[in-house]
């Protein structure tokens, strides 16, 4: 029943739709600005340099190999920028600022990027422990598995719906630093806004599918009550 469940599929079909459409989303819209140079001929590793000197971010950059692996870790104070983000084009000018809007958030610390990172350790515990709970919680039909494994679940929401600000706000200082320090002309700013929400939409995706799962193992634990 567990894994045969057509009802399942009810629960997970949409959210799965919406992340296939959401990662199609991304690479469309940042491969179409990957091809526009800025006009200020800045690459992605220059305009990080500006960026963290304009604002005196106490981070460092280090290179990666990958498409679109770009990221910041808070633990380190570190900027990884992907090959793909050190070329001169809108597109990785966008998806640098947007990493360094992370360290911002950082340095001014920015509650639900917090509140993210406190229950990181929690929510990758219970992402492979969570599972097994809640399958002997129903094979044994024991009520105190079962809640450990939804509250593993939860876990995983949660961190899903946190990351929404903490990402919005993150792409939104990434277009006002470009804006205030002209890495970027105006009118290509509309061209890094559409990189950066089509990244945002991956979030959305995710958190959706992290809410439908919690929604659907609820559903299977009142099944077991009964």
């Amino acid at each position: 029943m567990l894994f045969f469940d057509p009802l399942y599929m009810v629960f997970a079909f949409p959210a799965l739709l919406l992340a296939l459409w959401a990662q199609w989303k991304v690479q469309s819209t940042y491969n179409k600005f990957a091809r526009v140079p800025t006009s200020t001929g800045i690459d992605g590793v220059q305009a990080a340099q500006m960026l963290v000197r304009r604002y005196g971010l106490n981070v460092s950059l280090e290179g990666i190999p990958g498409f679109l692996t770009d990221h910041y870790d808070p633990r380190t104070k570190t900027v990884a920028l992907s090959q793909s983000s050190q070329h001169n084009s809108i597109a990785s000018v966008a998806v640098v600022a947007h990493e360094l809007g992370h360290a911002q958030q950082d340095q001014e610390d920015y509650l639900p990027l917090k509140l993210r990172g406190a229950i990181v350790p929690m929510v990758q515990l219970g992402g492979w422990v969570g599972p097994i709970l809640f399958v002997i919680g129903l094979l044994l039909s024991s009520e105190p598995f079962l809640t450990l494994g939804l509250i593993a679940f939860a876990l995983a929401a949660l961190f899903a719906i946190i990351t929404l600000p903490v990402e919005f706000d993150a792409s939104r200082r990434a277009l006002a630093m470009l804006q205030a320090n002209g890495i970027l002309a105006p009118h290509e700013l509309s061209g890094a806004k559409q990189v950066l929400d089509a990244a945002a939409l991956t979030y959305v995706a995710a958190a959706a599918q992290a809410i439908t799962q919690l929604l659907y193992f609820l559903l299977l634990a009142n099944r077991s009550r009964e």
